[in-house]
């Protein structure tokens, strides 16, 4: 059983285009889904939703909220349940704070990207702190072409790459969270 409380975040600033410069994504619906099915399945205590525009809240609660108070509720009970992990925040200084409201611990951030970085950390370490640390760990997901540098030099930890074909790594991020989800949260099937 682990110990640590696990929350993940899926940003969309800042991040960086296939140019390298700093911009804000835009939410997709797919993700918002396949997120908080994932979420719900590996027992995550909050999918936060990090965006600063006003007009991106108002699409993300237009979507949550057919599926948590108008047919799609009723219809499909499993994604009503799903979505009760997600919310909203405008920046990330606001997760944190509210993960130390509720924990009363700042998490341990971990970072994801699909480029190498030299203080990564594998799965199966990363996995070992989470199941063996009585502390909150929030997992960090970007959109776009990945997370700035400087927010990725800022977290605790940096996970290592997804690694399939070495010549093609550009997975959707809805992906990448279920993959990354299963290896640090699922069971220990490798030992």
């Amino acid at each position: 059983m682990r110990k640590g409380k696990v929350y993940i975040a899926l940003l969309h600033y800042p991040m960086y285009n296939k140019r390298m410069d700093t911009i804000t994504t835009s939410v997709t619906n797919l993700d918002l889904h396949d997120i908080s099915r994932a979420a719900r399945t590996y027992e995550v205590e909050r999918f936060f939703v990090v965006h600063p525009s006003p007009s991106q809240h108002r699409l993300i609660e237009e979507i949550v909220s057919y599926w948590q108070q108008g047919f799609g509720g009723n219809y499909n009970p499993d994604r009503k349940e799903a979505f009760s992990r997600l919310q909203i925040a405008d920046n990330l200084d606001e997760v944190l704070d509210f993960i130390e409201d509720e924990t009363g611990l700042q998490p341990d951030t971990i970072a994801t990207d699909a480029r190498v970085y030299p203080n990564t950390i594998s799965y199966k370490q990363m996995k070992g702190e989470i199941f063996n640390r009585a502390n909150p760990f929030l997992i960090l997901f970007g959109t776009g072409w990945g997370i700035e540098k400087g927010l990725m030099d800022s977290c605790t930890y940096i996970l290592e790459p997804i690694e399939g074909d070495a010549s093609y790594n550009h997975l959707s991020v809805r992906s990448a969270v279920s993959i990354i989800l299963d290896r640090l949260l699922g069971g220990y099937w490798f030992e």
